[in-house]
């Protein structure tokens, strides 16, 4: 499928989705949001697609809100304007399969919000991230940074809106992987290959799990998980993979 804003890349089990505007460095544009909202549901119920890397190329990410766009709003059209940014951000959050963020140059604002709410960060050396908002007067997203990077210091990097390097993003727990830039988006590629050799229903009820559990007391999390492990080893697919599983030691075992 074409998008005017999007590059689709279809490997086995797959598929690199590049945001290519890059003389906008990829702002989110009204046409850039709507293209994304609009690939994730294609490809949510798409079996043939096990996981989804998210990149914006060698050079940018994404440098965040389309500023002309948003100087140029109508009062009268604000709610509507953040009504569709929420819709994209809920539509990757929500997404039932894996998301990579591969994250090379800046990924500023909206572009940092972004990777904030896919489910793996894999960064370049070239990578900055940052919330810039406050200094234009506005509040940026803030929840999807707590749960990956901790209260205090989610504030710090929302208040304080200074621009943060690779390592140190990695130091805090924001990225996964750091790679160097001829190497981050093999790295991303990596990853994915190994995800989608694991079972695509085990891998959503992780999903699921993450979301849920960290609201629950102790018991109940764990009532939860077990719940799911239960239904999860109901399905005849187990069966296979434990014996794919334990072929493998068997042949360890013999060398």
């Amino acid at each position: 499928m074409d998008y005017n804003t999007l590059k689709i890349t279809t490997e086995d089990g797959y598929i690199i989705v590049t945001l290519n505007c890059p003389e906008e460095m990829n702002a989110l544009s009204k046409d850039m949001r709507e293209d994304l909202e609009d690939c994730f549901y294609r490809f949510e119920n798409d079996v043939s697609v096990r996981v989804v890397i998210l990149t914006g190329g060698d050079y940018v990410f994404s440098a965040g809100m389309d500023i002309n766009e948003m100087a140029a709003l109508p009062d009268g059209e604000i709610d509507d304007y953040f009504a569709s940014v929420t819709k994209l951000l809920q539509r990757v959050y929500t997404f039932k399969k894996p998301v990579i963020a591969a994250v090379s140059g800046v990924a500023l604002g909206g572009g940092f919000n972004l990777a904030t709410v896919c489910d793996i960060i894999v960064a370049s050396e070239t990578a900055i991230f940052g919330h810039p908002e406050l200094k234009f007067g506005l509040n940026p997203l803030f929840d999807p940074l707590r749960r990956i990077v901790g209260m205090a210091k989610a504030k710090e990097i929302a208040m304080l809106g200074e621009p943060m390097g690779a390592q140190e993003a990695l130091r805090i727990g924001l990225v996964n992987k750091v790679a160097p830039p001829e190497r981050f988006l093999e790295e991303a590629k990596i990853i994915a290959e190994e995800l989608a050799k694991r079972s695509a229903k085990a891998i959503e009820a992780v999903k699921r799990i993450s979301d849920i559990v960290p609201r629950l007391d102790k018991n109940t999390a764990l009532e939860h998980e077990f719940e799911i492990c239960a239904l999860l080893f109901s399905r005849a697919e187990r069966k296979e993979h434990m014996k794919t599983f334990l072929n493998g030691l068997k042949k360890r075992k013999e060398k």
